[in-house]
């Protein structure tokens, strides 16, 4: 699922980037989403920050001011994301009140940074000072006695800064400059650009820390069991998958934990890798999911071998992860940060470090039909080519029958 955001910066006086205001957007299109309020619209933006990629990455490590409608700020959205690296945008519809107060001062508390946004003069704003940090002003909408209204208002909170938006020429730009403004926004330093993710959905999150746990040596079953609890959607898989007449059951199910008993944790654990390379390869052609299965068998399979010192959970887990960039259109070692692994298997699947990653090698070279390389990489390991190939045809039968359960 794709999450778009428009990105405008925010300058400083030297016009140097101080930090960035991001927009909820559904599209390419950089316009406010048709037939959505501006609640839907701040929930999805939140949503997709937390999901996607983060705000580190939109942002290049700069604040971004993100806008909360009344009912967003009163239901505490902001204390989802980081105080480090958000700036808390009252909307200019959002209307003054006890509530409201309180709010602001809860955030204000916790560390957030506050800013009012296309400010219009009111004497019940003056209760909020004490804990606002930046003020915009609209410079089509709001007149320069207007403006110095304003300055007078607040002269006696000198941590206020003043931020100028929609700036469109340099005469502005001067002109707020002269004024005592901090920070500038507008066409006449850039317009919004889109930016596009890949969004991770609570089912892929889900699954993102089962796989982790399922990476251990010895997986704690109640925290396996708890995940699939948490999401139907993925408890109602688990539940179909055990129907399948390959798993020899003699009683009925009543819980999640005894289905996993059920599979037990080999099976389980290629179970889990199933739904995770088809969950995050959604729209994508179903043998780009094959082909990580493939992968993850055949790496899975090396382990077996007498001279191979790997243990199979990792070695299963590499290969699944080995096309995770393909599956979600991003950058691996971007989308490794977000996920719980040990660092050997991230070096593994980034840096070509390590047996793992010979691992990987050699299964590319059956890909691609390259059985002299494949030939050299299985002597290097100290195993013999026939038997590779073997488990390589091996791997490619299991994942078709996997897939077709799924």
């Amino acid at each position: 699922m794709a999450f778009f955001t428009a990105r405008q910066p925010i300058l400083n006086a030297d016009k140097t980037l101080y930090a960035y205001e991001l927009l909820f957007r559904d599209s390419l299109e950089n316009a406010f989403p048709k037939d959505m309020d501006d609640d839907q619209a701040t929930s999805n933006m939140v949503e997709g920050l937390v999901s996607s990629l983060g705000l580190e990455k939109l942002a290049h490590n700069h604040p971004a001011f993100i806008n909360f409608t009344h009912e967003t700020l009163l239901n505490r959205y902001p204390l989802i994301l980081p105080k480090d690296h958000i700036v808390i945008e009252v909307l200019e519809t959002v209307k003054p009140g006890k509530q409201l107060l309180e709010a602001i001062k809860e955030f204000k508390q916790n560390g957030y940074t506050i800013a009012l946004d296309d400010y219009e003069h009111q004497a019940v704003w003056k209760h909020f000072y004490p804990y606002v940090d930046i003020i915009k002003i609209d410079f089509t909408l709001t007149t320069m006695d207007e403006v110095r209204q304003i300055i007078e208002d607040i002269k006696d909170f000198p941590k206020i800064k003043l931020l100028a938006e929609k700036i469109e020429t340099y005469d502005e730009f001067s002109q707020a400059k002269e004024l005592g403004f901090s920070y500038f926004q507008g066409y006449f330093f850039s317009r919004p650009e889109i930016l596009q993710s890949r969004t991770l959905t609570p089912s892929h999150i889900a699954l993102a820390d089962i796989m982790s746990e399922m990476s251990k040596p010895e997986p704690d079953v109640n925290k396996v069991s708890k995940a699939f609890e948490l999401d139907v959607n993925l408890s109602y898989k688990l539940l179909r998958y055990t129907q399948s007449p390959i798993f020899k059951r003699e009683c009925e199910i009543s819980t999640i934990k005894q289905a996993i008993l059920v599979l037990g944790e080999q099976e389980l654990r290629r179970f889990v890798s199933l739904l995770f390379a088809t969950k995050y390869s959604d729209g994508k052609p179903p043998s780009l999911t094959a082909m990580s299965l493939i992968r993850a068998r055949f790496c899975e399979s090396l382990t077996c071998f007498p001279s191979q010192n790997q243990e199979q959970a990792c070695a299963f887990l590499v290969g699944l992860l080995s096309l995770l960039d393909a599956m979600l259109d991003s950058d691996l070692a971007e989308l490794l940060e977000t996920l719980p692994l040990a660092s050997h298997i991230k070096s593994a699947l980034t840096s070509n470090e390590g047996e793992l990653s010979t691992y990987l090698a050699l299964v590319t070279c059956f890909e691609k039909a390259d059985w002299q390389s494949a030939a050299t990489i299985s002597e290097k390991l100290n195993l013999d080519k026939d038997d590779t190939a073997l488990k390589y045809q091996q791997a490619v039968i299991w994942a078709n029958e996997r897939q077709s359960l799924g």
